[in-house]
């Protein structure tokens, strides 16, 4: 079992230098300096292992414990690699030295995956997010949403991990639309990770959806296009041909989350609904 998930760790990373990702997985792991989690003292390895995983931040169970955070009921870990060390029976009698013998799989748990108090160094983070519209429909459908820094790539500055949460490293609203589509796209079974199809249903659909809120002056319809543009450089696509053909997709994704809002809406009382 120990050598299976040593195995599995192995295969990820090798996956990521065989897909391509590694270098956005990377990006990841610049985070804010001055967040004092157990996982940013960890090996650069072992950071990119959570973030493969959609976890900026990770500890073990006890360790989210002393920092006054809890792992949610139900939810896996996954494995690092930890040093295993014994004494050097060649050393003299009156020296620790200790000698490396191999890896163990250390079972830990992201950010994403537990519940409680702030991270140390994140303080003023509520107040931002609680303002973010929709956050109730995140909220909802069981995301966290949490913020971090990342370190000279702009184009890394947000992340939708499947299922758990939503990372930031802005203020921007776009950025926030385009990663609430991705949660839409997941819910509806139609999201199938970070290719061209996602980002451009992601993309579109945030600034259909910012227009939709009041925020024509966020949805930056300029930008949109020369995002949704670069990918389809990339791909050999036409730009035209391609929102065509996921323009319904979008739409939905657009509307699942905005019926979602009007649904939480209407289960408030009148005076939550003026709050």
């Amino acid at each position: 079992m120990v050598n299976e998930k040593i195995q599995a760790i192995a295969n990820d990373l090798l996956s990521a230098f065989q897909t391509g990702t590694l270098p956005a997985a990377l990006a990841q792991v610049f985070i804010r300096r001055n967040i004092d989690v157990p996982s940013k003292r960890w090996t650069w390895t072992n950071r990119t292992v959570g973030i493969l995983r959609g976890h900026v931040y990770a500890a073990g169970f006890r360790q989210w414990e002393a920092i006054g955070r809890h792992v949610k009921k139900g939810e896996r870990s996954f494995h690092i690699l930890a040093p295993k060390l014994k004494k050097d029976e060649d050393a003299g009698s009156e020296e620790n030295h200790m000698v490396l013998v191999g890896y163990q799989p250390i079972a830990v748990f992201g950010y994403l995956q537990t519940y409680g108090d702030p991270l140390p160094g994140a303080e003023d983070e509520p107040e931002f997010i609680d303002a973010l519209p929709l956050i109730a429909v995140a909220r909802s459908w069981g995301l966290s949403v949490g913020t971090y820094f990342i370190k000279d790539n702009p184009s890394a500055l947000g992340y939708y991990a499947p299922g758990l949460g939503i990372g930031l490293a802005t203020e921007n609203l776009l950025v926030w639309a385009h990663e609430l589509v991705h949660a839409a796209d997941h819910r509806l079974g139609t999201h199938a990770g970070r290719g061209i199809e996602a980002e451009v249903v992601a993309q579109l659909g945030a600034s259909i959806l910012l227009e939709c809120l009041g925020h024509s002056d966020k949805s930056d319809p300029g930008g949109t296009y020369r995002y949704i543009e670069g990918y389809c450089e990339k791909h050999d696509r036409k730009v035209l041909s391609v929102c065509t053909d996921l323009l319904e997709r979008t739409c939905r994704c657009v509307s699942q989350l905005l019926d979602e809002a009007e649904h939480l809406a209407s289960e408030l009382s009148p005076v939550e609904a003026v709050a």
